[in-house]
């Protein structure tokens, strides 16, 4: 008996594909998924893979900053492999103590402290931070923010912005991690925004703009949302839950 294969060209819901990149309206063969649908998933799950095992370029991150004319430093969380990283969340989240020292000669108290680590996928920040930075770089100077130095934190946290952000003395940490790859998006960035940032600080503490990738949140987006919360984080003085993304209601 011949295999049925019904083509997602004629699904109903194939309209929906223009809205989202998630797996819908994929057809069917028999009662399994068809081969090329079958292929694709397989291939989206070995990138996702990869990235959370990736190691972040230095090099390359470092070449493409230079052009914004700040201090960047390489640091290094307490977690001193992938493995260690993945198994001890809690060491990604605090400095080792070599880095913590080159904090202490550097420069303290500018308004905010930009931190870019490679969290769950380190070809996010490769892909993206540049590229976002040169937009939202001259609107915070513009607008009078102090810039202290960019820290690239290997094996880093979200809360590691915090112990970085506390050493520096800054006013508003803002940090850029690679997100947990999924399915149909391996190179997701995000960012957070905590002001006062000190060790021990919670997730309620921080502002979160998420799913800054192509097919995703865009960069003119993203870096609207981020420079219209730190302006009202530090008009109001506070960051995390009572600080809400009112932009678009203005």
């Amino acid at each position: 008996m011949a295999e049925i294969v019904t083509s997602a060209e004629n699904d109903p819901l194939k309209f929906l594909k223009d809205f989202t990149s998630a797996r819908i309206a994929i057809g069917h063969a028999g009662t399994s998924i068809p081969i090329k649908e079958s292929l694709e998933f397989k291939l989206a799950h070995a990138h996702a893979r990869d990235a959370v095992y990736s190691a972040m370029d230095t090099d390359t991150i470092l070449g493409q900053l230079r052009q914004f004319n700040l201090p960047v430093l390489t640091l290094q969380s307490r977690a001193e492999s992938r493995a260690v990283y993945l198994q001890r969340p809690d060491f990604g989240r605090v400095l080792k103590q070599e880095s913590a020292d080159i904090l202490e000669h550097q420069v303290q108290g500018a308004d905010i402290a930009i931190v870019a680590a490679d969290g769950l996928s380190a070809i996010a920040v490769e892909h993206h931070l540049a590229e976002l930075l040169s937009l939202l770089l001259p609107k915070l100077q513009e607008a009078g923010f102090s810039i202290g130095p960019i820290c690239l934190v290997q094996q880093g946290r979200v809360a590691i912005a915090d112990d970085i952000g506390d050493k520096l003395k800054a006013g508003l940490s803002l940090i850029f991690i690679g997100e947990r790859p999924g399915l149909s998006a391996a190179d997701s960035m995000g960012a957070y925004l905590t002001y006062r940032p000190r060790p021990g600080l919670t997730d309620d503490s921080r502002n979160c703009i998420s799913n800054i990738r192509s097919g995703g949140l865009d960069k003119d987006a993203a870096v609207s949302k981020i420079f219209y919360l730190i302006q009202e984080s530090f008009r109001r003085k506070l960051s995390g839950v009572m600080l809400k993304d009112n932009a678009g209601l203005l």
